[in-house]
């Protein structure tokens, strides 16, 4: 019976748009006279991600669930396939999301004090439009001033459980970038600009690399509409 389970699991997350929580996967067993535990449920996921050792996908866990997706090494190969260009996104905006996720919650100004430039609209808006940010609260500050978070869309896009599955930001400046899939910010328009977006920039600016390693106290399911200004 188990291995029926397992096949039907397997059916239902290839089949599947989006990633599916336990939650999720226990509906499919609910006619079921004795439906698998979540225990029992993780146990067979478990046996789906060892199945696929060495085949061409992995079961991955991320923040919104379970999903199958092609290994990351096999991607040069895959490109082959792809009939449009690969989305690339600027410097600015890449940074601007590394210090949401890293510094949240985050003002907007806080941000740009940081980088020491200015943070236009277009970038927060584009950010939000991709579901990687929100607004958690307001500043109790003159203004109340909007704090920005990342979402599990973030979480999800980028291969991460958590945010403490984020790379330290001395991990983040050994990454190799990946010229193909980076643009110069002034070559084209920052909204137009797309990025690689399996991984964060390695050339990030002076400020950002300044920055010491920091938990941020943001969970991912929290749904703030008031935060603490400290």
């Amino acid at each position: 019976m188990s291995s029926h389970y397992k096949a039907i699991l397997e059916a239902a997350l290839l089949s599947s748009g989006r990633p599916l929580d336990l939650d999720h996967l226990s509906l499919l067993f609910a006619e079921e006279s004795q439906p698998p535990s979540r225990r029992e449920l993780r146990a067979l996921l478990s046996q789906l991600q060892d199945d696929c050792a060495e085949r061409g996908i992995e079961l991955m866990e991320v923040a919104s669930g379970f999903r199958f997706q092609v290994k990351s090494h096999l991607h040069p190969w895959l490109k082959q396939l792809l009939t449009r260009r690969a989305p690339r996104y600027s410097r600015a905006l890449l940074e601007t999301l590394a210090l949401v996720a890293y510094r949240q919650p985050i003002t907007r100004a806080e941000i740009e004090k940081i980088r020491g430039v200015s943070v236009s609209t277009q970038i927060m808006r584009t950010l939000q439009d991709y579901q990687w940010i929100r607004v958690l609260g307001h500043r109790e500050s003159p203004g109340r001033p909007a704090l920005y978070g990342t979402t599990k869309a973030f979480l999800d896009h980028f291969n991460l459980k958590h945010l403490n599955d984020l790379p330290t930001l001395a991990e983040l400046k050994d990454l190799e970038l990946q010229p193909d899939l980076l643009e110069d910010d002034s070559e084209l328009e920052e909204e137009e600009l797309a990025a690689n977006p399996d991984m964060l920039p390695e050339s990030l600016s002076p400020s950002l690399r300044a920055l010491p390693p920091l938990k941020t106290n943001i969970d991912k399911e929290d749904n703030h509409s008031e935060l603490d200004p400290s």
